[in-house]
């Protein structure tokens, strides 16, 4: 699979007659396709075209004489593929602008209903014109509220545009919005799964803890935040109807203990925190109501409501605060 968005430098000598063999006529004799300016005048001194193919891809190309980049979410004429990747935040500040002042134009005349929550569709910017994931990650803020159940779309987006815009994930960017992107298909559990994730970063963030994401371990273990010296797993069960367990207390513990026979076990110390953001309003409240121990300490179990609304429960522990 191809992943987010990157740019591919080059550091060889490009012209329009070059952009045109190397890059056009391959791509030409592939899919189909047409060259044209771009949108956007590029920075002072580069200059830059558009690929679109006819079967919905498109590309963008920039050079200095020097220097060039390309990103696109078509294949990648052979030209380019001893090119090393770079992310948003890689390559010049001038160039970073332009490229994503593209690319969210793009977005806008394909989904402007997307483009309507600003930050939320720059954040995930790397994925949702992504090769493998444009469609399946549109599909999910779309349709899905992204990921809350029983919601209206406006909620869903607005309650992640806003938290997004507090910039508490600004330096964790592609760590954060090529987890949703990465996977082959719609997987409407696994990108539930993976907005999980920020509802924690929000539940922590609110209050006033530091974090910091995707904590990569000696042990082999990649652990989701840290907070200070604590490290945090997150796990986030599926309603009772989608998995083999009937009941949601039994969904929470089934869940809980699947983290402490893995990363947990070799990590004691740590928090577990599952998000029941997933639940019904029927189903939290039996969890809320009855409490359960996962058997694991010390754990966090909390539900999120699109309106900022949060409830929970702690057993153990827990080294940080919490808004409950």
């Amino acid at each position: 699979m191809a992943g987010p968005l990157r740019l591919r430098q080059s550091n060889e000598r490009w012209s329009e007659k070059r952009v045109r063999n190397d890059l056009l006529t391959p791509l030409q004799n592939t899919f189909g396709a047409t060259m044209s300016g771009p949108w956007f005048a590029p920075p002072e001194g580069w200059a830059a075209r558009r690929l679109e193919m006819d079967n919905g891809d498109f590309a963008l190309f920039c050079w200095n004489g020097q220097r060039a980049y390309w990103v696109g979410n078509t294949e990648t004429p052979e030209t380019l593929w001893r090119t090393e990747k770079y992310t948003f935040d890689e390559v010049p500040d001038d160039i970073s602008d332009w490229v994503q002042r593209e690319l969210f134009a793009q977005l806008e005349v394909e989904d402007p209903w997307l483009t309507e929550y600003e930050t939320l569709a720059h954040f995930f910017l790397p994925v949702f014109l992504s090769k493998d994931g444009r469609e399946s990650t549109r599909e999910f803020f779309r349709d899905h509220a992204g990921g809350f159940p029983d919601a209206d779309r406006a909620d869903g987006l607005a309650f992640y545009n806003d938290f997004l815009a507090t910039g508490a994930l600004d330096d964790h960017r592609y760590t954060m919005a090529s987890k949703l992107g990465t996977s082959e298909g719609f997987d409407l559990s696994r990108m539930r799964a993976t907005m999980g994730e920020f509802n924690v970063a929000k539940l922590l963030v609110d209050a006033g803890n530091d974090i910091r994401p995707e904590v990569e371990l000696d042990s082999g273990h990649s652990v989701d935040f840290r907070v200070e010296d604590t490290l945090v797993e997150v796990t986030r069960p599926r309603p009772p109807s989608r998995r083999q367990v009937d009941t949601a207390v039994a969904a929470v513990k089934a869940s809980g203990d699947a983290k402490t026979r893995d990363q947990l076990a070799a990590h004691p110390g740590a928090v577990l925190v599952v998000d029941c953001s997933s639940f019904p309003d029927d189903d939290w409240r039996r969890v809320y109501g009855e409490k359960p121990d996962v058997g694991y300490s010390p754990t966090i179990v909390f539900r999120a409501r699109p309106d900022g609304s949060v409830e929970g429960y702690a057993y153990g522990s827990v080294p940080f605060p919490l808004p409950f």
